[in-house]
């Protein structure tokens, strides 16, 4: 690969990255200018996406490592959750692939990442030094907890988000035992 193919090889990816997180609909934009050229097919192509996913994955745990090293689970799952926050449509489009990939040859391929990724996760939060289905659990469970608290905390910002939009005076209501019951629950 020469140097002006791998840069427009990148500038290709990077148009991808930006048209799936506008769409956020997990559909693998292959319809764009320059895709099927670049990439030899949907497994090429999110081969190339999952890279990308992973390496801005590790940058955000070694920061979070840095900034939390009292409870490594927590600094990890704060990573993934902040990487998923800033590539919501590539992370829509690997967790449609994952759960249904298009053929066998991709189910094993997207199988053998997301079990390295798992690895990865556990190994960072200090949860396991190996490879093995013990490590991929735990590591799943950093993810399912990083994913767990992302939904809370948009919950979290669309109640504050309505109440910052009401057009009425909080100070002037009461608000009802079903209102209260619901902040309760909310938080």
């Amino acid at each position: 690969m020469t140097w002006s193919t791998f840069h427009h090889r990148g500038a290709i990816l990077q148009h991808v990255v930006e048209t799936a997180d506008a769409r956020r609909d997990g559909v693998l934009p292959l319809d764009l200018p320059g895709v099927s050229e670049t990439f030899h097919g949907e497994l090429d192509l999110l081969a190339a996406l999952w890279l990308k996913w992973n390496t801005r994955l590790s940058g955000n745990i070694e920061r979070a490592l840095v900034a939390q090293p009292m409870d490594l689970e927590a600094a990890v799952a704060s990573a993934w959750r902040l990487t998923s926050d800033q590539f919501p449509g590539l992370r829509a489009i690997l967790d449609r692939y994952v759960e249904s990939p298009s053929d066998p040859e991709m189910a094993a391929a997207l199988n053998r990442a997301k079990e390295k990724e798992w690895t990865r996760l556990a190994a960072a939060a200090g949860l396991a030094n190996d490879e093995s289905p013990a490590a991929a659990r735990a590591g799943r469970q950093v993810e399912l907890r990083a994913r767990t608290a992302g939904a809370e905390q948009r919950a979290r910002e669309a109640a504050e988000d309505l109440l910052s939009h009401s057009t009425t005076d909080i100070d002037d209501v009461t608000p009802s035992l079903v209102d209260r019951i619901k902040a309760v629950l909310a938080a």
